[in-house]
């Protein structure tokens, strides 16, 4: 198990948000719009941060710095985790 998997010939990699209960894919090719990526899969960190914006009935917005397995929820996040630190989960 790992924090991260690559899916697809694409390059891209996901992680599971626990704020929005959810995955989250960022770009890895190279690419205008790609994220750096440590390539550890036990303690990851992607720059430059990651912004999604998910429609559901109303928007939600996440955004996040991921560094070293942890996640760091911003406080323009209109979630519940907005401000919090934790970590990544296992994705199996």
């Amino acid at each position: 198990m790992s924090k991260v998997i690559k899916v697809g010939n694409h390059g891209e990699a996901q992680i599971y948000c626990p704020a929005c209960q959810r995955m989250h894919g960022l770009r890895l090719e190279p690419h205008p719009q790609a994220w750096n990526f440590n390539e550890d899969y036990d303690k990851p960190t992607f720059s430059p941060s990651l912004l999604v914006k998910v429609y559901t009935p109303e928007e939600i917005i996440c955004h996040s710095f991921i560094k070293d397995g942890m996640i760091q929820f911003l406080s323009d996040c209109t979630h519940n985790m907005a401000g919090k630190t934790v970590e990544l989960e296992n994705i199996e």
